[in-house]
């Protein structure tokens, strides 16, 4: 059962507890494989560190608690994590796209199910409220996966590519899967919809999902959880107060 280790003098107990569950002790992560294990095993994390919200990245698996991403360039694990971040969801082992907390990040499969808003057709995008763009994207998508530099022509306007395809992850509609040489510059990130890469639709848990987020953050309050599934405050706190209720997690004040 999730429970708090808060309390007068827990800090050191629930950071030494975190640095367990996020995988920052032991052996480091130096695979794809064992990229997918740890997104699978937490269930959701960020590419890259934010002081904005305090979960689980990929980054801090991969080269410990204390590096700085970048710091002196692209080196081995920056490019690590970087590749990562197109290739898991091409492989199926995490969905990958703008999501937590508003940041890039990763879901393992059964977490995606839990909160994937639509039914798992390549249609979902007809059933929800978006913008013009983000229909246009989505509908160039039912095609098959396509190259960012593709539908970037296809809108003709970057600005409102850009704001589209974020709209249309922050809704878990679309995930990145692999990238597309080009004749010059960077690799072209593909685009395709997540209903195509994972097992999603008619899965929906909010409750599941708000259980596993309380056994990872270890320590939380609602909005916390609020900001991670960017679910509204009262969403949130109905949900931990019914695990609360159950037995489920323990409740300490306004902390869970």
């Amino acid at each position: 059962m999730p429970t708090s280790t808060r309390d007068p003098n827990g800090e050191v107990e629930l950071g030494r507890a975190r640095e367990r569950r996020w995988w920052l002790r032991g052996r480091r992560v130096r695979s794809i494989a064992r990229a997918g294990a740890f997104v699978e095993d937490v269930g959701f994390a960020l590419l890259f560190p934010s002081e904005r919200v305090l979960v689980p990245s990929l980054w801090e698996a991969v080269a410990g608690e204390d590096a700085e991403p970048f710091a002196t360039g692209m080196d081995v694990d920056e490019q690590r994590v970087w590749s990562w971040k197109d290739e898991l969801p091409r492989r199926g082992l995490a969905w990958y796209g703008n999501f937590v907390a508003g940041r890039g990040s990763f879901l393992s499969p059964s977490l995606l199910r839990w909160l994937y808003p639509a039914y798992g057709g390549t249609d979902d995008h007809t059933d929800l409220d978006l913008s013009p763009t983000a229909h246009e994207i989505a509908t160039a998508l039912t095609e098959g996966p396509q190259p960012s530099a593709r539908l970037r022509a296809l809108i003709g306007d970057r600005s409102r590519y850009q704001r589209a395809a974020v709209e249309l992850q922050r809704q878990l509609l679309v995930t990145t899967a692999g990238v597309q040489e080009q004749a010059s510059g960077w690799p072209s990130t593909v685009l395709d919809l997540t209903c195509r890469r994972f097992d999603v639709g008619g899965g929906q848990d909010h409750l599941a999902a708000a259980e596993l987020f309380i056994g990872v953050a270890l320590d939380a309050s609602a909005r916390d959880l609020a900001l991670t599934f960017r679910w509204p405050v009262g969403k949130a706190r109905g949900h931990l107060d019914a695990l609360a209720a159950s037995a489920r997690v323990v409740q300490s004040g306004n902390r869970y």
